[in-house]
């Protein structure tokens, strides 16, 4: 008896139908996809102005605060009189001339010189000036800095002490990121332990800035034991050689470095290994125990990538503070960066420079925490930049 292999029978009205609704699957794809990245643009747009505006009022306020509301402008008048004055009284010249000649000549002089400097316009129409060319970056020149190749340019002033900073700062902000990363993750292992206590109780001398500890550190290893140079970027005369010019920028950054990561780390490592024990607590941990997971691999899968967050916004909080403290600690060190560029300039009222400083460090905590969304979407699958719902 013979078998007959029954075979589905496929009509073509099912084919089509298949198709359809691939296309359409394809198609509502294509449109999810469209959605995400117009939600995407508008939240970044959305972000980027609402910092902008912070960043123009903050700097705003700083040109009402470094021209104290107009008062250091009556301060360069006076500045100006006082030094056409006496520029005109060494000209034996000027001395022969008519009494009322002296005074129109130096009331054109001095007139000739507020214009320079803008001061025969009121100061609030100058300040939306200021404000205008500082976000445009337009830095024009110094009144009274100078670059060390002899330019008054604001912008090649800035460039020329920016790269010190980094330098300090970058190397000062690395090593207190991997030494609390470090450090954090073995006291958490080791809770109640004496050196879990030991850092317990140095975390209250994180309240002080770095350039508190720097009097002492200079005190001690500069003054006392003469191990370490009491300040500057580099010796003198430089060495001619790259690599003995190195050492020096190596051996003169010990000290800096060594205040900052005083003055931050103890409070990190403290902040660090609290996130990490709580999340070592949780049950998917225990879970990953109890199936024998070792150790190493429970910490990188279960509990360092879940508080990546919130180290990443410690970090980042801690990162701005250091920047913001790097005005006296350059100076306390004579650091030739933007921060010691910043105090000179706040002690000769030099208006072009103190807002070009606060545009640099506005600038930079913008970016910083607009960047701040993307990276938390990148280490944590959870968060949907942009989207709706759920975390933002």
């Amino acid at each position: 008896m013979s078998q007959e292999v029954i075979q589905p029978k496929i009509s073509r009205e099912n084919i089509l139908k298949a198709d359809v609704d691939l296309q359409q699957v394809e198609a509502e794809e294509r449109k999810a996809k469209r959605q995400a990245f117009v939600r995407l643009l508008r939240y970044s747009a959305l972000k980027l102005l609402a910092l902008f505006f912070t960043v123009a009022v903050g700097v705003y306020i700083t040109v009402l605060v470094a021209n104290m509301g107009g008062y250091v402008d009556e301060i360069r008048r006076s500045q100006i009189r006082e030094t056409v004055t006496l520029a005109a009284t060494a000209d034996q010249e000027f001395q022969r001339l008519p009494q009322e000649e002296k005074r129109a000549i130096l009331d054109a002089r001095i007139a000739a010189q507020e214009r320079r400097y803008g001061l025969d316009q009121p100061f609030i129409l100058r300040s939306f000036s200021y404000l205008t060319d500082a976000l445009t970056l337009r830095l024009g020149f110094s009144e009274g800095l100078t670059s060390d190749s002899g330019s008054r340019q604001v912008r090649l002033i800035i460039l020329e002490r920016l790269p010190s900073t980094l330098v300090l700062f970058g190397t000062a902000n690395l090593l207190v990121f991997f030494v609390a990363l470090f450090f954090g993750l073995a006291l958490s292992r080791r809770y109640g332990s004496i050196a879990d206590k030991v850092v317990l109780a140095l975390a209250p001398t994180s309240s002080a800035p770095g350039w508190f500890y720097g009097l002492f550190l200079i005190l001690i290893f500069a003054s006392l034991l003469n191990w370490l140079p009491f300040g500057g970027m580099v010796s003198a005369p430089p060495p001619d050689n790259p690599i003995d010019y190195g050492l020096s920028v190596a051996k003169h950054m010990v000290l800096p470095v060594t205040a900052v990561l005083i003055s931050a780390v103890f409070i990190t490592i403290y902040n660090w290994r609290t996130f990490f024990l709580i999340y070592s607590s949780e049950d998917y941990v225990q879970m990953a125990k109890a199936k024998g997971l070792t150790d190493r691999m429970i910490e990188r899968r279960y509990v360092l990538r879940p508080t990546l967050p919130n180290i990443i916004t410690s970090f980042a909080l801690l990162l701005i503070t250091l920047w913001s403290g790097a005005i006296i600690l350059e100076t306390v060190f004579n650091w030739p960066g933007i921060g010691q560029l910043y105090f000179r300039a706040i002690g000769i009222y030099d208006t072009p420079v103190i807002l070009a400083n606060t545009v640099v460090y506005a600038y930079l905590l913008a970016i910083t925490v607009f960047l701040l969304d993307f990276i938390y979407a990148l280490v944590d699958p959870r968060v949907r930049v942009g989207g709706e719902g759920g975390h933002n």
